[in-house]
């Protein structure tokens, strides 16, 4: 029998989808819905949040992502730093502040701070999309903020890389020299 056609003897009736708001196990999970190809974004977003999902899965004890913190997410990126590949010098090494150093050192590999500050927006991004209440985003809170700074100030020190936002020049006026 077609549900969905008008000449139909008996129609039955289909209730309308409710949206909730609360986060269920099945958020963790990959899935599948959309026929068009995601954008580059949306797969390192899909990517990065089934990582998190992962890590909590892994987590000792178990951590329902209800029960997600802030504190958690610095435990991820803690944990996370064990995978970089950015040298960042201690503040014992000769190296210290020099951009390029010239010979090998023993200071660890760790996550660049452009790296984590946009893996932390997207699952900040993922939080939400996955049901969670923007006001109760773990990845939004304060603690991660100033994690991410002193993460950004820290390397800004180490590497002699500097971190500031570019600023625009002026657009320059052309210079129209009309003929007199």
């Amino acid at each position: 029998m077609d549900l969905f056609s008008k000449s139909s003897s008996n129609p039955i009736p289909i209730p309308p989808t409710t949206t909730t708001t609360t986060i269920t196990a099945a958020a963790c999970s990959p899935s599948s819905s959309s026929t068009t190809t995601p954008s580059r974004y949306e797969n390192q977003k899909r990517r990065d949040w089934n990582t998190f999902c992962q890590y909590l899965r892994n987590h000792r004890p178990p951590l329902a992502l209800q029960m997600c913190s802030g504190a958690h997410v610095l435990e991820f990126l803690r944990y996370l730093d064990h995978f970089g590949k950015t040298k960042v010098h201690n503040q014992t090494c000769p190296f210290f502040g020099l951009p390029n150093p010239p010979a090998p050192c023993p200071c660890p590999l760790r996550q660049a701070w452009g790296s984590l500050d946009a893996l932390i927006g997207r699952l900040r991004a993922a939080f939400e999309e996955n049901g969670g209440r923007p006001e109760a985003n773990p990845f939004g809170a304060r603690a991660v903020r100033l994690y991410l700074r002193e993460v950004r100030d820290f390397q800004t020190k180490a590497r002699g890389v500097s971190y500031e936002k570019k600023r625009k020049r002026p657009k320059q006026k052309q210079k129209q020299e009309g003929a007199t």
